[in-house]
């Protein structure tokens, strides 16, 4: 069953805090997870191990005298190790590991040998991209990869004609051979060179013979999956839906939706919508969007929101294990790479501050994205968690990738700096991550609602 029929609506406010608290909560269980058990490998004794802030729900203390527990506040967790003065590492409790033995000493974030320290830090972050590329992979594997020649799996509801069925082969579509799908220029060519019109001839191979049939255009103007946060989300558009006309005129093509889209400059369009039998009325505003260009950087576009696709769902065929887990690199490294991209053109302005959301525009990703199936919330997850796992690794201290930068000082110097310079870096770390939250916050909710 899919998350979203558990639900009475979308974007439900508890719904949406559910699926936030679910998300984060996974990432920063996997997260301080792999602190934790890597410190554990190392050598080094985890006293707490927090899912949550604040006062204390449950606890249990395991056999190596660590103790889990579940706090209040979902909105992050920790690991305290034995030794530290509070639970970011950020010192050292002295009088804790004080008469210590040496071989107790050894069991302590202060003092494990550098290797140990570095590796445990190092850890939070790498899991975050193991649990990021796991669940791309395993998504890969469950959606499959679309067969060729291409051939009709599950047929959406469209107004116009069908007479398609699923299993048919397709072979030409208006006197056109269809050429491979996986051949992405191939065939986006091939479908701009078909008539713009709703009903086509279809050449299919049907249980053995050919036949000709009438189907419509292969990409309509139909709703697949809406972005989250966008127009067409925010004024109730669905999956399901097909636009019929745009402020009267009627179309056949996505490409003519989104033609008028980019030429509106903004201004509302009056769209006329089918859903199940009936036809609906919409004024929609597209808004300004930045978006990663062909060639690198971004470029800005007017968008509503709306993803679309053919009118089927094609037929699918279950890719080889390490074809899977060559997507799931890959697309782990896309978003790693995107993030750093998208991240320096909003510090050189060349994009909108408006890029950068805080926990509100989170939670209401998260929402959204459940309310339209649990995969595509597992995919918002693995994103989600990928971009966390670089975020840490950022050169700031009372971040993991701070704590690295002193770890590796100190490989350079010989010692580690001073307690008063850690403490001054420290402070001046968390004020910037403290701006950046404030300023992301009031993206959400001030500038950028």
């Amino acid at each position: 069953m899919e998350i979203s029929q558990l639900i009475p609506q979308f974007g439900g406010t508890l719904f949406t805090l559910a699926a936030f608290v679910v998300a984060l909560s996974i990432i920063v269980a996997i997260h301080e997870y792999g602190h934790y058990i890597v410190g554990r490998w190392s050598g080094i004794k985890a006293d707490v191990f927090s899912l949550g802030f604040g006062p204390v729900l449950f606890k249990r203390t395991d056999k190596h005298g660590t103790v889990w527990q579940v706090a209040a506040l979902p909105l992050g967790g920790y690991v305290k190790f034995r030794g530290d003065a509070d639970a970011a590492s950020a010192g050292t409790d002295e009088a804790a590991i004080e008469g210590l033995s040496e071989d107790e000493k050894r069991t302590t974030m202060a003092g494990a040998p550098l290797w140990a320290r570095t590796a445990t830090v190092a850890a939070g972050p790498m899991f975050n991209f193991v649990l990021a590329f796991v669940l791309f992979s395993a998504l890969f594997l469950t959606r499959g990869v679309i067969s060729e020649p291409l051939t009709v799996g599950e047929l959406r509801p469209m107004p116009s004609v069908q007479e398609l069925q699923e299993g048919d082969v397709l072979l030409s579509i208006a006197g056109q051979e269809v050429p491979d799908f996986s051949d992405a220029e191939g065939f986006a060519a091939f479908a701009e060179a078909l008539p713009p019109e709703n009903d086509l001839d279809y050449r299919i191979l049907r249980d053995g013979q050919e036949l000709t049939v009438t189907g419509p255009y292969p990409y309509p103007p139909n709703v697949t999956r809406l972005v989250p946060r966008s127009a067409a989300y925010d004024v109730g558009l669905a999956p399901g839906d097909v636009i019929l006309s745009v402020d009267g005129n009627e179309i056949a093509t996505f490409d003519q939706i989104k033609e008028a889209v980019e030429t509106s400059e903004g201004r509302a369009l009056l769209l006329d919508v089918w859903r199940d039998g009936e036809v609906l009325e919409f004024a929609l505003a597209p808004r300004r969007v930045d978006e990663p260009g062909a060639e690198g950087g971004f470029v800005t576009y007017w968008r509503v929101g709306v993803v679309g696709g053919l009118f089927f769902e094609p037929a699918t065929s279950t890719p080889g294990f390490g074809q899977a887990l060559q997507g799931g690199v890959r697309q782990t490294w896309a978003i790693m790479e995107g993030s750093v991209s998208g991240l320096w053109h909003i510090i050189t302005g060349q994009i909108s501050s408006c890029n950068l959301s805080g926990p509100v525009g989170i939670a209401e990703t998260s929402g959204q994205m459940a309310a339209q199936g649990t995969s595509n919330f597992l995919w918002f997850v693995a994103v989600l968690s990928a971009a966390v796992g670089l975020l840490n690794l950022f050169p700031i201290p009372v971040l993991d990738g701070g704590h690295l930068v002193f770890y590796a000082y100190e490989a350079v110097v010989g010692r580690p700096p001073h307690d008063k310079v850690l403490g001054v870096l420290m402070t001046i770390g968390l004020g910037i991550v403290l701006s950046v939250m404030v300023f992301s916050l009031s993206n959400d909710l001030i500038l950028c609602p």
